[in-house]
């Protein structure tokens, strides 16, 4: 039997959704990014501790070994969150059109999605783990713990695919404070599970990824009962609950080609990183600690995008693209005195975030990662744009063209890779992101308004 959502039970319960399409935008952004923004950071928190942890504790080789599979675990875990996001959008659009029927269908149909996918490429990237990292060029002294670092991630990524999955559905609905204290939970028991199995166990760098694959499994579970039990406009009935193919083809006609995004994106980086490899363990620290460091300091633009995906999806669903547009707006004011106020404390502060991951011994290490983190953040901007452009873009279901602007970073940064790098050494390392989020901008600025004049003439034309 189907169940009946009265309009009064709706309303009711709607104090666990937000619908994004009335009202200023740069209040409802601000909010919404909010949450976003402290589960990111926590989320870099806790891998920036990941890696201090085993820097301090572990020392430098066993720091490098974390370091050297950064691009490919980004390659992977890139696509099955890029998919996850992308499940995600048709959900946000018929949530804003108020069609919670064929919303709740997406959902279930997206959850078997992802069960098939993430044990498919658990598998295939387990058992090409060891090949992955010889392609990479990954020094031999680190290589065994870079391995076993790089194995458990894999076997973990069903794990990763459903935390994601669920965490987008739920900011789909407008609510993105749940999935933020569920990735506060993850993140204390990351770090308990970090300390016992490298400190009390004596795992090494084994331990670091088994504590974060176990927090994140854990916190999946965890947020698919609260999400069931909570979030009643999500109980489906067992005719929603049937298998649909013609959505499962729109969800992986959005899902593919936004995970293919991240994918493409990473082939640039994993080249970057294989080119950092070659010159040595301590570019290979260095360009780890940094790596961490921007990572962390970056993670507001990414949330700004993901926030953005949200309002332009919701939007465009409601037959209102010119609030999509106030959104940019609002974003981008947000995002520049951000990025102003980042630039100086980067400038001034670099050297003693460098502290945090190895010892004031290692003065090579250390400048060479503030001269990394130095040029990074003065093209902070770049980056911001990049993020809102790209996200809204995807937000309204153009996530094939999106795509594209994945390719533009791909292509930057192989060729500092091939043709700076062996020239300049770590300092075209250092600009081989600006590079990239450059080339990206170029395409993206112009796609954002062809996508603009669309989505206004597909709305008049439908009204």
């Amino acid at each position: 039997m189907r169940p009946i959502f009265s309009k009064t039970k709706i309303i009711r319960n709607m104090a666990n959704y937000r619908e994004m399409t009335s009202g200023a935008a740069l209040p409802i952004i601000f909010a919404f990014t909010l949450p976003l923004l402290l589960g990111n950071l926590l989320q870099q928190t806790y891998s920036m501790i990941d890696a201090a942890i085993v820097g301090q504790y572990l020392g430098i080789n066993a720091l490098a070994s974390v370091g050297a599979s950064t691009s490919v675990i980004f390659l992977i875990i890139g696509f099955c969150n890029g998919c996850c996001c992308g499940f995600a959008i048709p959900v946000a659009q018929k949530f804003g059109a108020r069609d919670y029927v064929t919303m709740r269908r997406l959902v279930n149909v997206s959850l078997r999605l992802a069960m098939l996918m993430s044990v498919l490429i658990a598998a295939i990237t387990s058992y090409f783990c060891y090949d992955i990292l010889h392609l990479m060029q990954t020094p031999e002294n680190i290589f065994h713990d870079a391995y076993l670092y790089l194995l458990v991630t894999f076997i973990g990524i069903p794990c990763t695919f459903y935390y994601n999955l669920l965490s987008g559905i739920i900011r789909a609905l407008g609510d993105s404070k749940t999935p933020f204290y569920f990735l506060l939970f993850s993140t204390v028991l990351n770090i308990i599970l970090d300390l016992f199995c490298i400190l009390v166990l004596g795992w090494g760098v084994l331990g670091a990824g088994v504590a974060t694959v176990v927090s994140q499994g854990i916190s999946a579970v965890l947020c698919y009962i609260y999400m069931m039990r909570r979030f009643t406009i999500l109980q489906s009935s067992a005719e929603e609950k049937v298998f649909d193919k013609g959505l499962a083809n729109t969800l992986l006609g959005i899902g593919i080609p936004m995970g293919l995004q991240f994918s493409i994106t990473a082939i640039g980086s994993i080249m970057l990183q294989s080119a950092n490899n070659a010159l040595g363990t301590a570019c290979v620290a260095a360009f780890t600690t940094a790596m961490r460091i921007k990572t962390f300091f970056i993670c507001p633009f990414e949330s700004l995008g993901i926030a953005m995906a949200t309002f332009s999806g919701q939007n465009y669903g409601a037959g209102k693209p010119e609030r999509v547009w106030l959104g940019i707006k609002a974003s981008m004011l947000m995002m520049l005195i951000y990025a102003a106020s980042m630039f100086c404390v980067l400038m001034l502060g670099s050297g003693k975030l460098a502290l945090l991951f190895v010892d004031a011994s290692e003065t090579e290490i250390i400048k060479d990662t503030v001269q990394f983190l130095h040029i990074s953040c003065t093209f902070f901007p770049v980056l911001g744009l990049l993020c809102i452009f790209r996200y809204t873009i995807q937000g309204v279901g153009f996530t094939k063209l999106a795509m594209l602007s994945g390719v533009s970073e791909m292509i930057a940064r192989t060729l500092v890779s091939l043709y700076a790098v062996p020239v300049f050494g770590y300092l075209a390392v250092c600009y081989g992101d600006p590079t990239a989020w450059i080339a990206a901008d170029m395409f993206l600025i112009p796609a954002f308004y062809f996508v603009y004049k669309r989505i206004k003439c597909t709305t008049r034309s439908n009204l």
